[in-house]
């Protein structure tokens, strides 16, 4: 079959396809499975008893059920819950929104490729915008607009999102190394150059892969470098605060005009409902709406039918701070103290764990290639993610290939499974790693 640009761009092999085709693969294949390189949230059982209370409180409830699934909603979403989440927000940071802030899309996956696209790829140029772009404009000539991260790991579902080609601009951070075997990344202000080709501006916080959670004076200084610039600083909020609060520092939410802030339903346990939610201006919202409108039609209705309630009451804020946040951490410390015994004597070095559901290792050495490492796990059934697939832009940042060796050297592991599964899966790594710097 002969594809379109926008078919090799989106069906060639990119790292979420391969992690995904890896996972499916593992989970067919005989013999234990030690899953630590996907992004599913952990079992918590007082969760499961909440949406399961849900689902009978909506069966009970007259013919909401049938309403629920037979009918069409509106392209932003539903309205109970647009104004639910407005009040949430309101209530507890103080911001001045309502429902026209607020939109929501089938997951946080397509949120951000939709605003990805909005805001970069080709575009016509604005009146008194064009100097330093390119030459000789004319009424019907283009420009061609970036995704400024502004350091880089990143996410590894942003990094295919484009349906143009080198969307993503990013460059390295700063490491501040803490103790024996721990390090964390900074942004490098001192470096971070944000040309007139420039888009928009975007963070995870807390980051995927890492669990790094960019401090309130990282978050201000990109907040204000933005404004300077007139473009927006998107922000996804998949881990964070309010909900589902997996996050272990004190860190302060940030949101005005400027800012498009993206949320989730899958992190607090209903990752199938597909649920992304994006906090905007209403310009934004407006724009995410039409995409939605031709795309989708609308978006599924299930996991703001069963999260509507716990937003109106403020229950979800509860079991977020009270039952998520203690679960992940507890698993993260526990995942650290299993490596800091499987690992020993190996050089190694974990990324502060300060939010999300991964650890972020780094061997320094340059015996080990992660994506090798990944490669042997496989044939044991320990999936993890190589860190290569997580430094994308660099090489549009230098105009050149980067041959930074640490990228090489990076993997991540979640840490939310079974901790017993997470143990033995880490002796395997300490295992396999032994056997890399030996030779065999």
């Amino acid at each position: 079959m002969n594809w379109t640009h926008f078919g090799e761009k989106l069906t060639s092999r990119s790292g979420i396809l391969e992690l995904m085709d890896d996972l499916g693969k593992a989970m067919q294949s005989p013999g234990e499975k030690y899953m630590l390189g996907g992004g599913n949230p952990g079992v918590i059982p007082e969760m499961d008893q909440l949406w399961r209370r849900r689902m009978e409180e909506i069966m009970a409830n007259g013919d909401e059920f049938e309403r629920g699934l037979g009918n069409y909603d509106t392209p932003q979403g539903k309205e109970r819950f647009l104004r639910a989440m407005a009040n949430l927000l309101n209530r507890e940071f103080n911001w001045k929104l309502g429902p026209e802030n607020i939109g929501i899309t089938n997951g946080s996956q397509t949120a951000f490729f939709i605003l990805f696209n909005l805001l970069s790829g080709s575009m016509r140029p604005e009146r008194g915008q064009t100097e330093g772009l390119t030459h000789g404009f004319g009424p019907s000539q283009e420009v061609v607009k970036k995704i400024l991260l502004p350091f880089t790991p990143e996410y590894i579902g942003y990094a295919d999102q484009g349906i143009g080609q080198d969307h993503f601009v990013s460059q390295r951070p700063v490491i501040s190394y803490e103790g024996d075997h721990g390090f964390k990344y900074m942004v490098d202000f001192s470096r971070l150059d944000i040309p007139s080709d420039i888009g928009a501006i975007c963070v995870s916080r807390p980051t995927n892969p890492t669990g790094n959670v960019l401090t309130d004076e990282e978050m201000s200084n990109l907040d204000q470098l933005a404004q300077g610039k007139d473009i927006p600083l998107l922000v996804d909020n998949a881990y964070g605060t309010p909900f589902p609060h997996m996050i272990y520092v004190p860190a302060t939410p940030l949101w005005n005009d400027n800012i498009i802030l993206g949320m989730s339903l899958s992190k607090i346990g209903l990752p199938s409902a597909r649920t992304g939610i994006i906090i905007g201006n209403p310009k934004v919202i407006e724009a995410v709406t039409a995409v939605n409108a031709i795309t989708s039609l609308s978006n599924g209705t299930i996991g703001q039918m069963i999260l509507t309630p716990l937003v109106e009451s403020g229950e979800i804020l509860k079991v977020s701070k009270e039952i998520i946040q203690p679960f992940y951490q507890q698993r993260s410390n526990r995942a650290q103290e299993a490596m800091a015994h499987h690992l020993r004597g190996l050089p190694w070095r974990v990324h502060k764990s300060e939010g999300a559901l991964f650890l972020w290792v780094w061997f320094d050495d340059p015996r080990i290639d992660t994506h090798h490492l990944y490669q042997r796990l496989k044939e044991q059934n320990v999936i993890i993610v190589p860190g290569k697939y997580f430094f994308f832009g660099l090489d549009n940042h230098t105009r050149q290939p980067d041959t930074w060796v640490h990228r090489n050297q990076c993997f991540r592991m979640n840490f939310a499974g079974d901790p017993t599964m997470v143990d033995r899966g880490l002796e395997i790594i300490g295992q396999e790693v032994r056997r890399m710097l030996s030779g065999t």
